[in-house]
């Protein structure tokens, strides 16, 4: 079923990470690897890292109020809240109701959602349709991590990739006959490549043991080379049909925010879709990759440095976990 568009756009944006870095030289002290080995495969220099002692729920309250004070939004006006992460603080309440009681958003409904890196643009997705279903016209959506708590730090091929951070939005209803806003989402997913990027252990089916966390097999495995051409093929169809769904020619878009995994798969992406490289976000070289805070730590990034003006049109898009992968196209 097609919605008549545009129903909701992103009144606010906010954004925050940990203060703790790791370097591409802090890495060469632990791991068979250099700086220039690393920038060259994969386009990043360093990663935030929270403390140990540092929640998730402490970066992401930053980037929910900045957006909320971005949009003009009270806490009692959120109607609801959809939070993207696969590294929650805690397994049961959901990271969303924690959240809520922290803005002290008392009426808004609250859960988490788990797509890996496409999560935020899952969320938008979701958010439109809760929108449509009428229950709410304000909804905030985050996408936040603390990836160093399932990475393997003496595992190269993960190791030098991922980063903790993120980043907020809030979605509201547009005004009636206005053309600002979400024109199209496309969402989309394939199981059968789950362990090309997974967590082996740790899950309901195998609780963690003793024995797991000696073998490291709560922490994330991935087929870099799989993962990659899988990646590639994913983002390159989503912003294909995203547009599609949008009625707009390629050379439409005036901004690409992809998600920020490696800069060859967004240079790829961006190659197919006819975008030179300077109408692309990329911010991987700060932050790696921070799965679903990598796209709205990108917009808020992006919009700081006015990048984004009022009528431009705006692709998002990502590919993760899952596999999953989504897209979506606004009307900044």
């Amino acid at each position: 079923m097609s919605l008549a568009r545009p129903i909701a756009y992103l009144a606010g944006v906010g954004a925050s990470a940990p203060e703790g870095r790791l370097t591409n030289a802090d890495l060469e002290r632990t791991l068979d690897t250099n700086d220039e080995w690393i920038v060259e495969r994969t386009g990043i220099r360093e990663r935030r890292i929270a403390r140990r002692d540092e929640p998730l729920l402490e970066y992401t309250l930053r980037a929910a109020r900045q957006a909320m004070e971005r949009a003009g939004v009270t806490a009692e006006q959120i109607d609801g809240i959809i939070f993207a992460t696969v590294t929650p603080d805690r397994r049961l309440p959901s990271a969303a109701c924690d959240l809520q009681s922290a803005l002290g958003a008392k009426k808004a409904w609250a859960f988490d959602l788990v797509a890996a890196c496409p999560g935020w643009v899952y969320a938008i997705s979701a958010a439109e349709g809760m929108m449509a279903a009428g229950l709410g016209d304000t909804i905030l959506v985050v996408g936040a991590e603390k990836l160093s708590t399932i990475t393997d730090f003496s595992d190269r091929s993960t190791a030098i990739l991922f980063g903790d951070g993120a980043g907020a939005g809030i979605l509201r209803r547009g005004a009636e006959g206005s053309d600002r806003g979400v024109l199209a989402t496309y969402l989309g997913a394939d199981g059968d490549l789950a362990e090309l990027l997974y967590i082996p252990a740790g899950g309901s089916a195998e609780p963690l043991t003793p024995e797991i966390v000696q073998e490291k097999r709560h922490l994330m495995r991935m087929a870099g080379r799989e993962v990659f051409k899988a990646a590639v093929l994913a983002m390159s169809r989503s912003t294909d049909e995203a547009l599609r769904r949008a009625g707009l020619p390629p050379g439409s878009i005036d901004l690409l925010i992809p998600h920020q995994a490696n800069l060859r798969i967004i240079e790829a992406t961006a190659k197919h879709a006819g975008i030179p490289m300077e109408k692309v976000m990329v911010n991987l070289d700060q932050y790696g990759n921070t799965s679903s805070a990598s796209i709205p730590l990108a917009v808020a990034q992006a919009e700081a440095e006015g990048r984004l003006k009022p009528g431009m049109i705006v692709m998002l898009v990502a590919f993760g976990a899952g596999f999953t992968w989504g897209s979506v196209v606004i009307r900044w």
